[in-house]
């Protein structure tokens, strides 16, 4: 191995910062070579060290390792300590993290202090120089970094990889073996991900040249698997079941990803139909590894591979699909539908199962088209397997069996109705809960094929509504269950059966009365009654029947079962209130009112659920109850008060407060009494709920200030929540500046005054360990203050601006991250000329130069990364900037004088527009380009948001008048002779547009 080179220097100097003994000490200052060992204890000692609990023996630890991270050999070191089964786990652990995360950062040859070519090729060779981890965690993760080197080096510059690993896993030690297998998976995942052409066809090569080792691979393990069941050794059995799956997984990826046109492969096809037969041989295996056996988990998820196989495949390739649709069809169905699944079958399997039919019957490459001659042959011949399936008996009994057995509520599901009738309500739909959960399963499923063979199965639906008409007998609660599956099933299907039930009379003769029956026993149909119209009350329901629903929504809501009572709700918030017209808005105003009072009143019960959707229901409302606000705001802090246990319903509480203050706009400010103390306790980290409530009152300070006509001093004090905010540097950063942003355009003196100092060591830290993302964040806040506040602004930030200073001269890579330093320096140079000087004079002994060099170093890199800026105002802002060093006699600015005014013509091109009547130029309007849209539009007026624009020179000062008065200035003061020998440094073609421009002047 390559011995790593490392600055002794700088590692003493390190270690000594950490409070170590130094071991050596050497006295001359040169680059010094130490062996592996040496540099491996050295490392060890601090990886130690950052394990620690101790935050004051972490940090320093930390800090140290990032530095180290950029250094040559660093990740040589790594390698050998994690690879050293010897060293404490926690140790070895974080090693392989750094060198994990290192290899994102550094591993690309493009990347800053990327790694050389010959320590990679060390590293690739150790990296797979034994499979022999044994910890499986450190397994896992040193599997997941190889396969992350692969994604950038294989098979190029890491042939051997794939060789290598074919190898060991064919060798006999059990550890080897597993740990081959691990990475094989690992790197055959992360290479099938790759999307670029080029590494898609590299990857159909792979799979090519692979596929058929992989399968033997996969059949040798299966087959050792299947022979060891009955050997009931569970170490063994667990072992080789692993070794199964596994095999699986680098099946799957090479099967779904590896192939342009897989049916044409007999090696693919003749695997894809091996799984149906394997499956049965597993399923059946389950009869004998019982569900307290440690292989069960091992072996269900073996099962529901097999499906994803199928599934995958279906998604990726339906036409090389087609060969498989009856046998999966058939496969299907009797498993699920039939008794063959009996004792066998498992709730996840059922559930893919069902997928597998869903997406075959809505596959739309199956579908012809209307004109049978327009559809290719592939789809002709896919539609003509599943109509041959899909007969008459065959619908019939999959209808009935989802209705009378999926669709009926379980003892499981009765009993949670009891227990926790909140949690009963949390229903899992919307979204892909279809594809992981039954309930909603079962129920798109009855969707899909209920729709697409809705001619042969709406007489089947049609005859189980017509056998359940009139009451049913309370005591017989599996009738009960039949009729609560059924009316289910005529709600999903509600559009399909427009024309076939007349909801009108069956409302007003069947299910009204239902919704009327108390006993405790028939609860189960109030609760799907009321749901079932509101399925329906969007596709056939009279409008004169409404006063009577109304009635009997206001009843359920004082109904004494709470499940009954919190369906009403979701059914009135979702559907109903919705479909009241104008002419019903004393009906909407009656019920909102009403919704209030048991909504406080069933908090007593403590029903956190049904608050949080009273609090939806309110907000479909709106605007439209703003006058009866009133009612909702008493109610309000008492809620708060009162969930004080319940963090979950305050963030309810906190997204109704979101959207009432949108609601209310300015009159919100009515609201700071509750309002500001309880965004006061949502975002205070120093409160254990904020773990809950941090996002939502955030969300709602923003709102709050963006909805604020000016800032009271309440609303100043919360600001002190926000420096241990912004040290937290989580996700919510984002919505952190967006709040500092408000304070500043809404009372920048008052906000600088108090608060800027903490601000601006709060960003000074930020800044040394931030994203270029949040860089880019972070120094847009200090140019708003600036473009807010000239005078106070780079006071208040001046630690910040040495940075901006530096990062322009020294050419920032990042051209999103220059174009902001050149924003924020732009404004500083047109608005507080003598503040910049002052800055220059700094920065001058910083760099030890001469003021004059370095005002030239940094137009002339002004200059030429003028292109990195993007947004007009600032290109705008840029001209103005330099133009305002315009008029003088200083031999540098006039040295850089055609820059300047090279950038000045860009910025005309960019802000001046011909015009067609007359050929001359106008300005066009750069006003509200900055201003954040902050405010409703009823609400600009007191919140004085035009003033700001006023304030601003890149709004209001017009760029041709001052390039004008600008280039008159220096003329005056160099003379005629002067100015023509400075304007000759200037390109021709550039003079013309000038003149083109400043015409008329």
């Amino acid at each position: 191995m390559v011995q790593p080179i490392i600055y002794l220097g700088y590692v003493v100097y390190s270690l000594l910062h950490l409070g170590y003994k130094p071991v050596y000490m050497l006295t001359y200052h040169c680059q010094v070579s130490m062996d592996l060992n040496s540099a491996s204890t050295v490392v060890l000692q601090v990886l130690t060290q950052a394990t620690s609990q101790d935050t004051a023996v972490l940090k320093p630890a930390e800090e140290q390792l990032k530095q180290w991270e950029t250094q040559p050999g660093f990740y040589s070191v790594l390698l050998n300590i994690f690879t050293n089964h010897t060293l404490d786990i926690n140790v070895r652990w974080l090693a392989v993290l750094y060198f994990k995360h290192g290899i994102d950062r550094y591993w690309r040859r493009v990347a800053p202090h990327a790694l050389s070519e010959e320590e990679k090729t060390t590293l690739r060779a150790g990296l797979i120089t034994n499979f022999n981890e044994p910890i499986n965690q450190i397994a896992t993760q040193i599997a997941v970094l190889i396969a992350k080197v692969a994604r950038l080096d294989c098979p190029r510059q890491w042939p051997e990889l794939i060789p290598t690993l074919i190898e060991s896993v064919k060798v006999q030690d059990d550890l080897r073996q597993h740990r081959a297998l691990l990475t094989f998976y690992h790197v055959t995942k992360t290479l099938a991900s790759k999307r670029l052409a080029a590494d898609r066809k590299l990857f159909y090569d792979l799979a090519s040249g692979i596929y058929n080792f992989a399968c033997s691979l996969w059949n040798h393990h299966t087959d050792t698997f299947l022979q060891q069941v009955s050997s009931g050794n569970e170490a063994v059995i667990l072992s080789s079941l692993e070794r199964t799956l596994l095999s699986l997984k680098v099946l799957r990826k090479l099967t779904v990803n590896g192939f342009v046109e897989p049916h044409k492969n007999m090696e693919v096809m003749g695997f894809l139909h091996g799984i149906f037969e394997r499956l049965k041989q597993f399923l059946e295996c389950s009869r004998s590894i019982g569900t307290d056996n440690v292989c069960r988990d091992r072996l269900e998820k073996t099962i529901i591979l097999f499906t994803k196989v199928l599934l995958d495949f279906l998604d990726q390739h339906p036409f090389s699909f087609t060969p498989l649709i009856q046998r999966s069809l058939e496969f299907s169905v009797s498993y699920v539908f039939t008794e063959v699944g009996e004792g066998v079958t498992f709730e996840r399997f059922i559930v893919q199962c069902m997928n597998l039919i869903k997406m075959i019957v809505k596959n739309y490459a199956y579908k012809p088209s209307k004109n049978f001659e327009d559809s290719s042959p592939e789809t002709l011949e896919a539609h003509k397997i599943k109509m041959a399936f899909f007969t008459y008996p065959t619908l019939t009994e999959i209808c009935r069996r989802l209705v009378s057995h999926y669709f009926l509520l379980t003892e499981e599901e009765l009993t949670m109705w009891e227990e926790d009738p909140e949690g009963f309500t949390v229903e899992e739909t919307g979204g892909d809960s279809w594809k992981y959960s039954l309930r909603p399963c079962t129920e798109v499923l009855f969707i899909d094929i209920f729709h697409e063979y809705n001619q042969t199965l709406t007489p089947v639906l049609l005859e189980m509504m017509q056998t359940l008409q009139g009451p049913t007998n309370v005591e017989d609660m599996n009738a009960l269950l039949i009729k609560d599956a059924v009316y289910n099933a005529v709600g999903l299907a509600a559009y399909e059966l427009f024309d076939s039930v007349d909801f009108d009379q069956w409302f007003k003769n069947q299910l009204l009365p239902e919704l009327q029956v108390i006993h405790n026993r028939y609860k189960p149909l109030r609760r799907r009654v009321i749901w079932l119209i509101g399925q329906w009350i969007s596709v056939k329901f009279k409008s004169d029947l409404r006063p009577m629903l109304y009635e009997a929504i206001c009843n359920l809501l004082q109904d004494q079962d709470l499940v009954v009572r919190i369906e009403t709700a979701t059914t009135l918030k979702l559907n109903i209130l919705l479909k009241i017209t104008d002419q019903f808005l004393p009906v909407r105003i009656y019920i909102s009112r009403y919704f209030f009072k048991k909504l406080f009143l069933l908090m007593s019960l403590n029903t956190i659920l049904y608050t949080k959707l009273s609090m939806c229901y309110l907000l479909k409302l709106n605007l439209k109850i703003r006058p009866y606000v009133g009612c909702l705001v008493q109610y309000l802090p008492l809620l708060w008060k009162q969930s004080e246990e319940h963090n979950m319903l305050r963030c309810a509480i906190l997204t109704t407060l979101i959207h009432l203050v949108q609601g209310l706009g300015a009159d919100s400010k009515n609201l700071y009494p509750f309002l500001l103390p309880v965004i006061q306790l949502s975002t205070d980290v120093s409160q254990p709920p904020h773990v809950y409530l941090l996002e939502d009152g955030l969300e709602l300070w923003l709102v709050t200030l963006e909805n604020s006509p000016c800032i009271t001093p309440e609303l100043l004090r919360v600001f002190q929540n926000m420096s241990p905010l912004l040290e937290l540097s989580s996700e919510n950063l984002r919505t952190c500046f967006k709040i500092i942003n408000g304070y500043i355009f809404l009372s920048s003196t008052e906000f600088l005054q108090t608060y800027a100092v903490g601000l601006c060591q709060s960003f000074c830290e930020l800044l040394k360990e931030i994203t270029t993302e949040g860089q880019v964040q972070v120094l847009k806040v200090v140019e708003n203050a600036l473009k807010v506040n000239p005078i106070l602004g780079p006071q208040m930030f001046q630690p910040i601006l040495p940075y901006v200073f530096k990062g322009i001269i020294e050419g920032e890579r990042y051209p999103v991250v220059m174009s902001t330093y050149l924003g924020v320096m732009g404004r500083v140079l047109l608005q507080n000329t003598s503040f910049f000087s002052s800055l220059l004079n700094e920065m001058a002994h910083k760099f030890n130069q001469e003021m004059d060099q370095l005002l030239g170093n940094m137009i002339e890199m002004w200059v030429d990364r003028m292109d990195n800026i993007t947004q007009p105002e600032r290109r705008k802002l840029s001209a103005l900037a330099l133009l305002s060093l315009l008029p003088s006699d200083n031999s540098v600015i006039q040295d850089k004088f055609c820059g300047i005014i090279n950038i000045s013509v860009e910025g005309l091109h960019d802000v001046m527009t011909e015009d067609p009547e007359t050929g001359t130029y106008k300005e066009k309007e750069m006003s509200g380009l900055w201003i954040p849209k902050f405010y409703h539009a009823d609400d600009l007026a007191p919140l004085c948001i035009p003033q700001l624009a006023l304030k601003d020179p890149v709004h209001m000062v017009s760029l041709q008048q001052f390039i004008y008065e600008k280039l008159k200035a220096q003329q005056e003061m160099l003379g005629e002779q002067g100015f023509q020998s400075l304007m000759e440094t200037v390109d021709t073609e550039i003079v013309t547009q000038l003149q083109e421009f400043l015409q008329g002047f």
